[in-house]
């Protein structure tokens, strides 16, 4: 991909993140992986096109993505979990090292669309956790005026499934507005925080890389395993 595909990027402006630049090992120096969700099903979903602007970013920066498309994917509960594309979605979660989440605002919330994909996304999995110590972030778009109330419960999402959220964010307000008939993004301060907001995800992405489980790691659950242990060992005895 050159500049030519990103006409709105200022390329004497733009920063190649790279393991060197962060002072990191070379190990695994492949592409980071970002996974890339978006939250409607209309025909003209500007959170979709969010997303593919993101997408194009991101590939511009080295990364490898996917975006997921959320048609089809059954309601929570309603099917078991190996639903086609309810194992899509849990394979490319698992397959991220990153993750961008775009949700539309609806009622002040985020929508239905969005937050199923989410919640087939379990805090367990076995002994896995499917987003664990993987980077995250968020983005909006609205219908009228800026609001940060989908970001702001994206971000509580991020908590909940122990990700990295990067302190960057984009709000696209009156987003029917930021798109031309081709889909693309106009140039403008918007446009500019979704450059400024991709960058520093791959950034974080290359700095947690082969490090996100000690970051993760938590006393609880170390305490917890330590007393499990114990208990295996005073059984054994108890047994012999």
């Amino acid at each position: 991909m050159t500049f030519d595909d990103l006409p709105n990027v200022s390329p004497d402006a733009i920063d190649f993140p790279d393991l060197d630049k962060l002072g990191l090992p070379v190990e695994a120096d492949h592409a980071p992986r970002i996974l890339i969700l978006y939250g409607s099903l209309r025909p003209q979903s500007y959170s979709r096109k969010l997303a593919l602007e993101a997408e194009r970013i991101l590939r511009r920066f080295g990364a490898e993505t996917r975006v997921f498309d959320p048609h089809e994917l059954p309601l929570l509960d309603s099917v078991g979990k190996d639903h086609p594309k309810v194992r899509e979605l849990r394979e490319l979660s698992q397959w991220s090292e990153g993750q961008v989440w775009v949700s539309p605002e609806r009622h002040g919330a985020v929508t239905g669309v969005f937050k199923n994909q989410i919640d087939w996304l379990p805090l367990e999995d076995g002994s896995v956790r499917p987003t664990q110590g993987r980077t995250l972030a968020v983005m909006q778009v609205c219908g009228g005026s800026q609001s940060f109330n989908v970001v702001n419960s994206l971000r509580l999402l991020g908590r909940w499934m122990r990700m990295v959220t990067i302190p960057n964010q984009s709000s696209v307000a009156k987003a029917w507005q930021e798109f031309d008939d081709a889909g693309r993004m106009k140039p403008s301060p918007f446009y500019d925080r979704v450059v400024d907001v991709m960058e520093e995800l791959v950034k974080f992405t290359l700095m947690v890389r082969g490090r996100s489980d000690y970051l993760v790691d938590r006393y609880s659950e170390r305490k917890g395993a330590v007393a499990a242990r114990a208990l295996t060992r005073q059984a054994a005895v108890t047994g012999t």
